[in-house]
């Protein structure tokens, strides 16, 4: 009992203590909460409609992109800018999805296998198109072929590993099609059904019509804008609010940007840098012009273009190189010089000139054995065979080969980086070969019995060793720009001294503006998504650490200075303030320009007030007539003339975009034509189908994007 006391007399004590414990568990377990929810949210690319997609999900779908693009081009990788434009297609084409299904959803819209298939069967989709399933005969997508691919490629799954592997690859990029041609045609019923909720009428078509052809001609009296100064109008802060208010819903911007102030510096080589490479190019020069094969001189080199020993088209030199190599001669070298466009020093020697065909039509035989003896020997047994007037598909078929003829042209091997001399004799054999000759090559894997059947297009083919090297900058020049750029950011630490400083130190202070989360590159520069990740984090007026970024060459700090919230932008905003002023400039000019015209009954009474008198042919309500006096597209004008009859003069002055204007309308006309109710009806339906194509930026505004790619990409 006398425990009992003891405690109830800490008993307020006890309940602190017990408080606090409680407390810091649940402050323990709130701190986790959060910690797993940024954790969360780090590995979201984005949110369309509350549902959020992580960077595994999107880079799935960038991968499968790539892999179409791969696909259709032809190639093996991407560059840098290529994946960009990958990123932003699977974003956009993303976000459109979502918010096309959304509301799809709501009206009960989709597509079903059977308009698929209907979809397959017409063939008339430009999609298809770009598909390896086409009717060769008719250059049409070929449903026939499809189904023969796919029933083929559950055949495949256990068969060659390499032809399993293209079976897949192609499997993958038809999914591609299929699916973007669901979401394609979904879309496209509901951009439909919107349309048809704009209807055309023949009352309507007939005055579209009217609008269209008839023509009138006027007598314009001009009062520019530019003819009042300026200075002579007075614009007080009430007028630029009340305009504000009238002009908002234009100032509303749907995702948050940012204005930055910068200092970027570019390493650039120095003059000693310039005179080693200048050095090193003297000794390239001397061993190129005495080098029989020029071969190990161009690898030794490490040159941007690689010597193949082939004969090659101007289509494989770069451009610089390729309009200087048909005034050389023969064996001559010519350079150093420098390509100020790509920063590279040259040097030329042209090896050989001849003419040869650019397409040559060949079939092979390969003959594999289990020595290169036997092989050679199986070949020429062929060869004879052949010289004595036997098939060669026949031959062919007898190794298990089908002699089909191929095309090989110049593009397929002339820009390969290298080429073993196995392929290179292959190539120049193909070359150099008359039409129906047979040849017997003979390589360290085997021999070859090859056959020249048509050469087309004969044209001029150099054989030329160029050296073609960056002019780049040393690791001394790197590191004083360095250290001098580092110097100065520690010293200049914020926005007002850096802006100060800036050019005592040799440096540019430069601006850029509304940066959103959607952009790869900051101020243009490459590889500065640090950069990024640093402005969208940082508060105003905030200035970066110094950062290391485009091709390793450029150093750059920036200064946030602005953030524009999503919303509406106010007037204290330098951009729309200027936008305000200049609407309210203009309508005071109006106010003060109509003054000045009033009471003129006519065009002659409006140049008496210093009105520019001008004819002006061809106007019609359906566009804006162009006035040369004031140098503008006046629409106001093309509709105030509309609504005056001939002969008459214009009830009141027409404020415009670049001046106000008075008119007498001295004749009106009908454009040659008959008016067809069926066909103006059927333009009507197409610009309606025109607008409801704008619907996607309303969706959007109502979407909740949230873009945060920039921390990914």
């Amino acid at each position: 009992m006398a425990a009992l006391g003891k405690i109830r007399s800490k008993g307020v004590l006890l309940i602190i203590i017990i408080a606090v414990g409680l407390f810091a568990f649940i402050a323990e377990e709130a701190v986790r909460s959060c910690e797993s929810t940024k954790n969360e949210q780090r590995q979201q690319v984005g949110e369309v409609l509350g549902e959020k997609i992580s960077v595994q999900d999107f880079q799935k779908l960038v991968d499968e992109y790539s892999e179409v693009i791969k696909m259709q081009q032809g190639a093996d990788n991407l560059n840098e800018e290529q994946l960009n434009q990958v990123k932003d297609m699977v974003w956009n084409s993303y976000v459109q999805s979502k918010m096309i299904e959304s509301e799809a959803e709501k009206l009960g819209l989709k597509v079903t296998d059977s308009e698929l298939q209907n979809i397959l069967k017409q063939g008339t989709n430009p999609l298809l198109m770009q598909t390896p399933f086409i009717n060769q005969q008719t250059g049409r997508f070929d449903v026939n072929q499809l189904q023969k691919f796919l029933a083929e490629y559950k055949t495949q799954q256990g068969a060659n590993p390499q032809m399993a592997q293209q079976y897949q690859a192609l499997y993958k990029y038809w999914n591609f099609i299929e699916k973007t041609l669901r979401q394609q045609t979904l879309a496209q019923k509901y951009q439909s059904l919107l349309a048809h909720c704009l209807l055309s009428n023949p009352i309507e078509a007939k005055a579209s019509f009217k609008e269209e052809n008839e023509e009138a001609q006027i007598q314009l009296a001009a009062l520019p804008y530019s003819s009042i100064d300026d200075s002579k109008v007075q614009i007080s802060n009430s007028d630029l609010k009340a305009k504000y208010n009238e002009l908002k819903p234009r100032f509303e911007q749907f995702v948050e940007s940012r204005d930055i102030k910068y200092v970027d510096v570019e390493v650039t080589p120095s003059a000693a840098d310039r005179a080693a490479i200048q050095k090193e190019f003297a000794g390239y020069t001397k061993s190129l012009s005495e080098a029989a094969d020029p071969t190990e001189v161009v690898r030794k080199s490490a040159s941007l273009v690689p010597y193949l020993g082939l004969p090659v088209t101007k289509a494989a030199l770069p451009a610089d190189i390729a309009t200087r190599i048909d005034s050389m001669g023969v064996g001559q070298t010519y350079g150093p010089v420098a390509n100020v466009q790509d920063n590279t020093l040259n040097l030329i020697k042209l090896v050989a000139k001849t003419q040869m065909p650019d397409s040559v039509q060949y079939r092979q035989i390969q003959v594999a054995a289990e020595t290169p003896q036997a092989a050679q020997a199986t070949a020429d047994s062929i060869y004879k065979a052949l010289a004595a007037g036997a098939d060669f598909e026949v031959l062919a078929k007898k190794y298990n080969q089908t002699g089909d003829k191929m095309w090989i042209t110049s593009a397929q091997y002339q820009s390969a980086p290298s080429m073993d001399n196995d392929t290179k004799n292959f190539v120049n054999s193909l070359n150099t070969m008359a039409v129906n000759e047979t040849k017997v090559l003979n390589f360290t894997q085997g021999s070859v019995v090859l056959q020249v059947v048509d050469r087309k297009a004969m044209v001029t083919k150099y054989t030329a060793a160029v050296i073609k090297k960056n002019i780049e900058f040393s690791k001394d020049t790197y590191g004083a720009a360095y250290n001098k750029f580092s110097s100065f950011v520690s010293a200049n630490n914020t926005e007002d001294l850096i802006v100060k400083n800036a050019a005592k130190n040799g440096y540019r202070v430069s601006e850029a503006s509304d940066i959103t989360t959607a952009q790869h590159y900051l101020a243009g520069i490459h590889s500065t998504r640090e950069a990024m990740k640093w402005l969208f984090e940082a508060k105003e007026k905030e200035v970066s650490p110094m950062y290391e970024c485009g091709d390793n060459n450029h150093l750059l700090v920036v200064i946030l200075d602005k953030i524009h919230a999503k919303g509406y932008r106010g007037l204290d905003d330098s951009q729309v303030r200027d936008m305000v002023k200049a609407e309210v400039l203009k309508d005071k000019k109006a106010e003060m320009l109509i003054a000045k015209v009033k009471g003129a009954k006519s065009v002659k009474d409006a140049q008496a007030k210093g009105a520019n008198v001008s004819t002006i042919n061809q106007i019609t309500f359906a566009a804006p007539v162009f006035v040369p006096a004031t140098g503008a597209s006046e629409p106001a004008l093309s509709g105030a003339v509309a609504a005056t009859a001939k002969g008459q003069f214009s009830k009141n002055p027409v404020k415009g975009n670049a001046g106000v204007y008075v008119f007498s309308v001295t004749n009106k006309t009908m454009r040659p034509g008959k008016y067809d109710a069926k066909t103006q009806e059927a333009k009507l339906r197409q610009r309606v189908m025109q607008y409801a194509g704008n619907f996607m930026n309303e969706l959007y505004a109502n979407a909740k994007v949230v873009d945060n790619r920039y921390l990914f990409f």
